[in-house]
């Protein structure tokens, strides 16, 4: 055990600076704007304090505090588990584990072809490993099927920014910019809950009454906006892209623009201002339910920001995750380069990455269509480029792979997936259309799940892997900044856990792979450098003794170069410097009106309902981990669906009442929470829970034709009454007790 780690908290991509120490008498002081600090259990390995840090400042949520709860958690998986004949889950040795492994990829492949394997990854994996993974499925397994969570997350604002301004960082500014903001406009997030210190960088937007928040519920981030902070407009569920059109609208038709930012630093304006035309305010508010008069304030208040202390844009995925989620995101873009934010020093867009890793996760060879430095996997120099890298035949890397949607699809079908590995993520509660997803995996011939817990995904495992847990192991990760930053090691982990570097090692050893694999995170590190330069994402200058130092590592960062906090300040990554305006419109569901009898229409009993998913700050992503920690556990222990009280009359429905909410994916189950902050046709579920209360029962595995994007915030769904389950829910609860 060392004397301390200076690390992150590994959750959330806000990547919270934090200590790890030995357990002292004093639990560690609450900083200001943060939870404050629960008590340690007694047995606790490590004390966890927050450590100052531009994002966080000191600061963390209580996911933050009682992260170190989970390293000695008396469910931790600490050797590997083979699903015997009987279908229970017994110790075997590391020996046999991989052996196991290794017959199922050559028996799969010999029936069936090099892509009956597949990978899914996470978006929670350090860098090394995120990159040594895209590695091992291509050249080790010899497969294309690979992809991973983040196309859940992250995808539709990653295919935005690429089209708009040839490059991908979720905040191309450091996120201390945000504090000197006179007027933020945050569309589809919640960070009052989902990260909880970022509040404090919204305070000076607050304070000059500039914070606007566009969410169809009034969440903890919009309660903010009131006492003159600011502005929270309540669309209809699905109809973001109608409204940013409208704000675009009245920029131009106010004459709000800048004009000479359009003519020296962007394309394509003409065209855009054509699309919006018929976009008047009074026109979106039919479409939207946003009443004209806060669409035109909206307008000016972000132009009026821009020329005095300056105005941001960022998006999230309630915008994001939807059929139409890039065109929504480059509407927001198109608004943004309206009013000349995106390079100044002062102003621009940006969308908040979510999970921890998000960022790094998505440009080092995870994705279905990618190799390391963001480099397209169709491109034949980047191609050749990986090849020399790897010290391989150009020929012996695949092409592009399914996105994981379509991925998932393909388990256990003829042409499909038959043979499937999944690191960091639990897809059985994760992916949309979670029923038909379960099936899948049950359908594999061998599904092999490397977890320190017994997931839901990983209870459907042929062989459980169990591998190190964040204050394990070394690494890096790049935060929403685009930020790299250090992972240290604290404590040492059990004697049957493996790093999964160390498990990809071996397998490769053991199919006989070409190039070399290696355990060390360093060495895996200096290889990424080597694999990423010259490509849009250059981690080439960063290395681990200047990440020691604790200096700031922006990417790129080029060899020889000092990075790049703030991107675009010159010019934007396209070969002619100018971003590109891209005019869009809507699809589908803005294309019909919304007026206030309709949207009444929805409290009667029997007409359909829309869902919204979303998080809740005691929980994260599929809640594998946050419910295990009794802190978290007990103050959000079950899923409750939002809704409002006129619609909840209608159904009969009371405060607390078990209900039924389905549709023709499935039927979720759970107590009802009413409440004026949702629209009165909309419902909210959180996604955290499994079995009975799985939100992801109940999406669509639509996707966003650009991106792949699950439609996650827009489902059709019926509410009934449903004490019939209230039975089936308590024997859950007993069973998970």
């Amino acid at each position: 055990m060392t004397n301390g780690a200076a690390t992150h908290c590994p959750y959330c991509a806000l990547q919270c600076a934090m200590t790890l120490t030995t357990p002292a008498a004093l639990t560690p002081a609450p900083q200001p704007g943060s939870d404050p600090v629960p008590e340690q259990p007694a047995a606790a390995l490590l004390d966890v304090a927050g450590r100052d840090f531009p994002t966080n400042r000191g600061g963390l949520c209580r996911k933050g505090w009682t992260s170190a709860s989970l390293l000695n958690h008396p469910g931790r998986v600490t050797e590997p588990l083979l699903r015997g004949a009987d279908g229970v889950h017994r110790p075997v040795s590391w020996e046999e584990a991989l052996a196991s492994v290794t017959e199922a990829v050559k028996s799969t492949q010999a029936s069936y072809g090099a892509d009956a394997v597949g990978v899914f990854g996470g978006g929670g994996l350090t860098n090394e490993k995120a990159y040594q993974l895209g590695k091992f499925a291509r050249l080790a397994l010899g497969t294309s099927r690979i992809d991973y969570n983040g196309r859940f997350c992250m995808s539709s604002a990653a295919a935005a920014g690429m089209r708009a301004f040839g490059l991908d960082r979720g905040l191309p500014f450091p996120l201390a910019d945000l504090d000197t903001a006179s007027t933020i406009l945050m569309l589809g997030s919640n960070v009052a809950e989902t990260m909880p210190p970022f509040v404090q960088h919204l305070q000076g937007a607050r304070d000059a009454g500039g914070l606007i928040v566009v969410d169809p519920r009034r969440s903890a981030t919009a309660a903010f906006t009131s006492d003159g902070g600011g502005l929270h407009l309540q669309p209809l569920p699905g109809t973001d892209l109608a409204l940013l059109l409208g704000l675009s609208h009245v920029v131009i038709h106010e004459g709000l623009t800048d004009a000479g930012y359009i003519g020296a630093r962007t394309a394509g304006y003409d065209a855009l201002a054509r699309s919006v035309a018929s976009y008047w305010p009074e026109r979106v508010q039919s479409l939207t339910g946003v009443p004209a008069g806060l669409i035109r304030d909206t307008a000016r208040r972000l132009a009026d920001g821009s020329r005095r202390g300056g105005s941001y844009i960022l998006t999230g995925r309630g915008v994001e995750q939807h059929v139409d989620g890039t065109d929504t995101a480059t509407a927001a873009i198109n608004l943004a380069l309206l009013l000349g934010l995106p390079g100044s020093a002062r102003s621009g867009y940006g969308t908040l990455t979510g999970q921890g890793n998000g960022q790094g996760g998505r440009e080092h060879g995870q994705k279905a269509d990618q190799l390391p430095g963001y480099r397209k996997i169709t491109d034949p120099a980047a191609r050749a480029h990986m090849a020399a890298v790897w010290g391989v035949p150009e020929a012996l890397i695949p092409g592009p792979g399914l996105p994981a949607v379509q991925l998932l699809k393909s388990l256990g079908q003829p042409d499909g997936v038959r043979c499937l590995f999944v690191h960091g993520a639990n897809v059985a509660v994760s992916a949309p259309d979670a029923n038909a997803v379960i099936a899948g995996l049950r359908s594999l011939d061998f599904l092999v799940v490397c977890d320190f817990f017994l997931s839901e995904t990983a209870a459907e495992a042929d062989l459980i892997l169990p591998v190190t847990q964040w204050a394990e192991e070394e690494g890096t990760l790049t935060n929403l900044e685009g930020r790299v930053l250090r992972r240290r090691r604290a404590i040492a982990p059990p004697p049957g856990v493996r790093s999964e570097l160390w498990i990809m090692t071996r397998l490769a050893e053991l199919l006989d792979a070409p190039s070399t694999f290696s355990e060390d995170p360093e060495t895996v590190f200096e290889e990424l450098r080597l694999a990423s330069s010259g490509g849009l994402a250059d981690y080439a200058g960063i290395d681990y003794a200047m990440l020691d130092r604790g200096e700031a590592a922006y990417w790129p960062y080029p060899a020889g170069s000092t990075g790049t906090p703030r991107l675009f300040l010159d010019s934007f990554a396209h070969p002619d410097g100018r971003a590109v305006f891209t005019p869009v419109t809507p699809r589908r569901r803005a294309a019909s009106s919304v007026s206030a009898g309709a949207a009444a229409a929805a409290d009667r009993a029997g007409r359909p309902m829309t869902l919204i998913t979303g998080r809740l700050m005691e929980h994260y992503q599929s809640g594998a981990q946050t419910r295990r920690v009794a802190a978290l556990a007990a103050a959000q222990p079950e899923a409750r669906l939002q809704i409002h009280p006129a619609a909840a009359a209608a159904q009969g429905i009371a405060e607390g009442d078990v209900v039924s909410i389905s549709n023709g994916r499935g039927e979720v189950s759970c107590r009802a929470e009413l409440s004026t902050d949702i629209r009165p046709e909309t419902v909210f579920l959180p996604f955290h829970f499994p079995e009975l209360e799985s939100a992801n029962r109940l999406t669509e595995a639509a996707t966003d034709p650009i991106s792949g994007m699950p439609e996650f915030k827009f489902s059709h769904v019926w509410v009934r009454p449903g004490a019939a389950t209230l039975h089936a829910i308590e024997l859950q609860k007993e069973g998970a007790s």
